[in-house]
């Protein structure tokens, strides 16, 4: 299968996931990272399926994926929830999703985490806004799932930064703790140590509020529509630091804008990328080209389905 554009360490890929990931080697991926469709109830521009097909459908991918995962790979599934048509009460689709996929798929859940996106927007405008009968939903479910229960991982390369607290705690501990044993009977002394940072929780705040970014103005720029439903860039980023090494290969077979692309060819990783609807795999080549003034050719060039080189961000037309 030849790719739509290719850069120095990846390869986006235009066709139905279904039919492209069977085309990679067995035990090659080390990381699978995707944000599918979610099962809305209102159709949207990127072609959710509807709850009822959904599971069955995002379920074959993951089945796919399974065997071209590394034993020490892992898959990493951004899932966000919906309300049940006509109610305000929330469907189960992705815990029934996270079930299937550890009895039926032999998945191990390595870890569940939550996504707190503070500009997502508050829906279903019906129950929230209107009637005001639900809160705000911030949380994405983030499901950890690993071919093996020992996937590859080190959270010292995914360290958050100190408080200004903690930092002054760390420069002359005697003054700010005193050692003492708490109601729970653990014991905390004042031996802190400077790790470096601190170890990240598994809620993870990261705004998606890009509105004039390099991807959005190229859009404009070449007069095409960008993808509705963009990862930020924090999040792949943060998995790829967190469960991959410089070299290894990172998949994302619901591409969009190819945002995990970018993350992994900035990070030193590579990556292949694959998404079925033309005209979105064109636009996300605007993360890797080197000026504005290319983009509209590169657009041009992917929608006639001639493949592009983008390699060291120099767009070339490939050779043959």
């Amino acid at each position: 299968m030849i790719a739509a554009y290719t850069t120095e360490l990846g390869a986006a890929y235009c066709a139905d996931s279904m039919v492209w990931l069977p085309t990679l080697e067995d035990g090659s991926v080390s990381l699978g990272i995707t944000s599918p469709p979610f099962a809305l109830l209102r159709q949207k521009a990127y072609g959710n399926k509807i709850e009822d097909e959904y599971l069955e459908w995002l379920l074959g991918f993951v089945r796919e994926l399974r065997t071209k995962l590394r034993d020490d790979g892992s898959l990493v599934i951004d899932l966000g929830g919906a309300y049940r048509r006509g109610s305000p009460t929330r469907t189960l689709v992705q815990w029934k999703f996270l079930i299937r996929a550890v009895e039926e798929l032999g998945y191990y859940l390595a870890q569940e985490i939550y996504w707190n996106n503070p500009g997502k927007l508050p829906t279903p405008i019906e129950w929230v806004n209107k009637r005001k009968l639900r809160l705000k939903d911030p949380l994405n479910t983030v499901w950890w799932l690993s071919k093996t229960e020992w996937p590859k991982a080190d959270t010292t390369r995914v360290l958050q930064p100190y408080s200004e607290r903690m930092k002054k705690l760390l420069k002359d501990p005697a003054a700010y703790f005193t050692p003492k044993e708490r109601p729970s009977q653990h014991h905390v002394d004042n031996t802190f140590r400077d790790n470096g940072g601190s170890l990240p929780s598994h809620l993870l705040t990261i705004p998606n509020t890009e509105s004039n970014g390099e991807y959005l103005r190229r859009c404009k720029l070449a007069s095409v529509t960008p993808h509705p439903a963009r990862f930020p860039a924090g999040l792949p980023s943060f998995f790829i630091k967190l469960l991959t090494d410089p070299g290894d290969l990172v998949v994302d077979f619901f591409a969009g804008s190819n945002t995990t692309g970018e993350a992994a060819e900035r990070l030193g990783r590579r990556w292949m990328a694959c998404d079925c609807d033309r005209s979105y795999v064109a636009t996300s080549a605007f993360r890797f080209i080197e000026g504005d003034e290319e983009a509209p050719g590169a657009y041009r060039a992917i929608m006639t389905g001639e493949p592009v080189s983008l390699a060291s961000r120099q767009m070339r037309l490939a050779v043959g």
